[in-house]
């Protein structure tokens, strides 16, 4: 298992660009032969503008099912948790109302 350790990149992760500067860094890990470990242990805040960019715009590339088996969350506080699984769901919303 390949670990990626977001407390790398900072202990509070809010920005959009920021969000697609980690998820250009992340996709080639995830789409890599190995399962990857989204490590959030000592980060504070993920902003839903972060958490959609960097997260949930990998369903332009793999259905969630894909993305599950491909990837495991460790270290995550509640209110990280909660905006993660927010961009998530509205992000899914989005795709299914485009067509």
């Amino acid at each position: 298992m390949i670990k990626f350790d977001f407390r790398n990149i900072g202990e509070y992760l809010g920005t959009r660009q920021l969000g697609e500067q980690v998820r250009e860094q992340l996709l080639p890990l995830i789409q890599g032969q190995e399962k990857v470990e989204l490590d959030f242990t000592g980060v504070e805040v993920v902003s839903n503008s972060f958490a959609d960019e960097c997260l949930a715009k990998l369903l332009f590339v793999m259905p969630l099912a894909e993305l599950k088996q491909r990837t495991t969350f460790t270290g995550v506080n509640d209110l990280a948790r909660k905006n993660i699984a927010i961009a998530f769901r509205r992000r899914m919303r989005a795709m299914e109302n485009q067509g």
